[in-house]
């Protein structure tokens, strides 16, 4: 809020007041202990300028009745949403137009008159903080009258008979908001059960229910709240509130958590989860890396950290466990002004739908956009073991590797999932097959859209292990054809892909081919008849492919015979050649050794083993 001018000027009118008066208090700590001076400074201000009085004594009746009566005005209209008011809703809540009007004197900073519109006068707080504040000293003092209108307001048949219920209903009720409108009156409604809050407000509210104990069980029920199904923005005011009571604890947990050289092994609660994410999105210092994966925490937990995806460089949200909400909260870090975001990673996400997809690609066409790189892939996919070990370029075999090695070995561990470390060798452990990430050829209409977007940075885009079918790719080659798309690696790894979809691409890369740099297509059936289609792409004089992985694509010699035509017509720039896993015959792998072999071409790596 120090960015907004409204509460410099507020803080500066606090301080201004404190510092000058004979004796000096404690300086404000939270929201509520401010605005509850700055409340009492300006019926200071109004007994002094309008009534003479130098020394101005507490509040008086009159005016913890004009306060009251302007915070029932306040609340009536924010459960509304209306910040500009006329004389009949003033004098619905029994205020007299001229008591509140600018020339009246009566708290002018806090309550003013605007332009006339229709002939009528407007009326407004002067900033909408204010309203929060005076609606939330009002429902509170409706509170410690038992009145009904709190339970009304709550939604609840029975009377809340408690300060924890009352506070524990108010937070629910904004957490269930979806413009979050009831966040800073729920902060102020926290912040107003402490004592010395409302003794700084002389005698407005009655001083109830404030005893340690009950205090206690309040700041418990916070950081125990469960926000399940509640956007991750509105969740970081549960840490909000627990401020606002000075409570520091859990700020201090987080703080030492950041210190900690060894943040994996500590257990972060939700709430810890929550303070963290706001801590991360307000550093100065962008984050080069957020992964969920990596905190030790409940997937709540790792929902409440989304927000910090604004404040990062790379974002890996992998897993299945993030909703519409999660996915409008990246898509806003995609989009303000400055956006951090360089490259996201969805991979083994189930609960990235076509719905997902289309507000993530809406996002990448808007122009605070700096996304290069973008995966979608799902890694616990089936692997094909040879695809991951033999097909490289290694002296000896590894351990893993020997396992793998035996074909039927996938025949008789269907329920294996695979980990690979360069420290274990090999590990797997039983589990079901995950699905991908849900996407289908629709998804690929708004990747579309995205990529042929003059605003786009993407450079890198990673959609392995999805159903996208040729059509699909035929969907997305309307985007990869565009001269706005800068698209420099794509991977389309087991997308259940023929030898049709080698034909769209070959057609769109040759409208738009100076920018593509890594294709893979491995694991799905082009065929021989498919690489030939590819080929027309290939031999192109603008392509500028370096790299191409074709592993197990059900290929044979033949279509080593068009790769090194292609090949012999385009010498200068693919370097890396992958053909694992495919029957090519000692006289296919030997057209295209010569070419290895042969200075005039740069290609530097051929791989064709099992």
């Amino acid at each position: 809020m120090c960015l907004i001018p409204v509460f410099c000027w507020i803080t500066a009118i606090v301080l201004e007041d404190m510092m000058t008066r004979d004796q000096r208090g404690e300086l404000p700590q939270t929201l509520t202990d401010l605005y509850s001076h700055f409340l009492m400074v300006q019926i200071k201000r109004k007994k002094q300028k309008y009534e003479g009085k130098q020394r101005p004594e507490k509040l008086t009746k009159a005016d913890k009745e004009l306060l009251l009566k302007l915070g029932r005005l306040a609340f009536e209209h924010l459960k509304k949403g209306n910040i500009m008011f006329y004389s009949e809703d003033l004098e619905q809540c029994g205020l007299d137009v001229s008591e509140v009007s600018v020339y009246s004197g009566v708290c002018t900073e806090i309550f003013k008159r605007e332009s006339v519109i229709f002939q009528k006068s407007v009326y407004c707080f002067v900033h909408l903080s204010i309203q929060e504040f005076l609606a939330a000293v009002y429902m509170f003092h409706r509170y410690t009258r038992k009145d009904t209108a709190v339970s009304q307001f709550l939604k609840y048949s029975e009377p809340t008979t408690s300060l924890d219920d009352f506070l524990g209903r108010a937070l629910m009720k904004s957490l269930k908001s979806e413009n979050g409108h009831l966040d800073l009156f729920v902060r102020f409604l926290h912040g107003l059960s402490l004592e010395s809050n409302q003794r700084i407000l002389g005698g407005l509210l009655d001083q109830r229910d404030s005893h340690p104990g009950t205090i206690q069980k309040v700041l418990n029920n916070l950081k125990e709240e469960n926000s399940g199904g509640i956007s991750p923005d509105r969740s970081i005011n549960i840490f909000h509130c627990l401020m606002e009571m000075k409570d520091q604890s859990v700020h201090q947990e987080i703080q030492e958590f950041l210190k900690s050289e060894k943040k994996s092994q500590r257990r972060l609660s939700e709430i810890h989860c929550s303070a963290l994410a706001y801590l991360l999105q307000m550093s100065e210092e962008v984050l080069d890396e957020l992964n969920l994966q990596q905190y030790n925490t409940s997937d709540e937990g790792r929902r409440r950290l989304i927000p910090a995806v604004r404040n990062c460089r790379k974002a890996v949200l992998s897993g299945s466990f993030l909703s519409t909400s999660h996915w409008e909260v990246v898509a806003s870090a995609m989009t303000s002004n400055p956006s951090h975001l360089r490259e996201l990673d969805l991979s083994r996400n189930k609960s990235l739908t076509d719905a997902g997809v289309k507000l993530l690609s809406s996002a990448m066409m808007h122009p605070n956009c700096r996304l290069e790189t973008l995966r979608w892939l799902h890694s616990s996919q089936k692997p094909k073991p040879a695809s991951l070990l033999k097909g490289q370029q290694v002296e000896q075999k590894p351990p893993a590797e020997k396992v793998l090695s035996e074909r039927k070995w996938w025949r008789t561990m269907k329920l294996a999932k695979l980990h690979l470390s360069s420290r274990d060798g090999l590990s797997w452990s039983c589990g079901t097959r995950l699905s991908g990430c849900s996407l289908s050829e629709t998804s690929c209409d708004s990747v579309a859209s995205a990529l042929k977007s003059n605003l786009s940075h993407l450079r890198v885009l990673d959609l392995s292990h999805n159903t996208l079918q040729d059509s699909g790719v035929k969907r997305l080659c309307s985007g990869l054809e565009s001269p706005n798309c800068k698209l420099e690696t794509l991977r389309l790894i087991n997308c259940s892909l023929s030898e049709i979809s080698c034909g769209s691409l070959a057609s769109a890369l040759r409208s738009n081919p100076s920018h593509l740099r890594e294709l893979d297509l491995s694991n799905n059936q082009l065929q021989d008849s498919g690489v030939k289609l590819l080929c027309g792409f290939l031999h192109f004089p603008n392509c500028r492919l370096e790299t191409l992985r074709l592993r197990d694509c059900s290929l044979s010699e033949i279509s080593c015979g068009s790769l090194a035509s292609a090949l012999r017509s385009n010498p200068s720039h693919l370097r890396e050649l992958d053909l694992s896993y495919n029957q090519l015959q000692d006289s296919g792998v030997k057209l295209l050794s010569d070419l290895l072999e042969n200075p005039h071409y740069v290609l530097e790596t051929l791989r064709h083993g099992w």
